[in-house]
């Protein structure tokens, strides 16, 4: 299966039927901790990953989209702008939802300080 197909553009994330757990976040850099997260969301209905723009991120929002398609317990992913994923927490009013940008933002600054630290030592 191409994993792409399950990228939308937002006007048709706004038509996935009900019930709808919903994910946002950077997803940078992709980790364990995504993972868990994604699959704690994870019902009897979708479950839709919103991938946002970063500035200064490792891979574009296109890729990042493409990565997060190829988790298996993801079933749709939308690459879309702040207020893109507003518009579409109003419509589909998900029984399940995390914004995980403080999160991402804290695991991005950890792993280049973790970095920093093996390349100085």
């Amino acid at each position: 299966m191409d994993t792409r197909t399950k990228i939308l553009t937002a006007a048709a994330a706004r038509r996935i039927a009900p019930p709808v757990a919903m994910a946002t976040g950077f997803f940078d850099v992709l980790r364990a901790e995504h993972l868990r997260e994604l699959s704690a969301l994870k019902s009897n209905g979708a479950l839709l990953v919103a991938v946002l723009p970063l500035a200064g991120e490792l891979l574009d929002q296109r890729s990042r989209a493409e990565l997060v398609a190829g988790l298996r317990m993801v079933d749709y992913v939308v690459a879309a702008d702040r207020g893109d994923v507003d518009a579409l927490i109003d419509a589909l009013k998900p029984l399940h939802l995390a914004r995980l940008e403080t999160a991402d933002a804290r695991r991005a600054r950890q792993l280049t300080e973790h970095v920093q630290r093996r390349q100085s030592g």
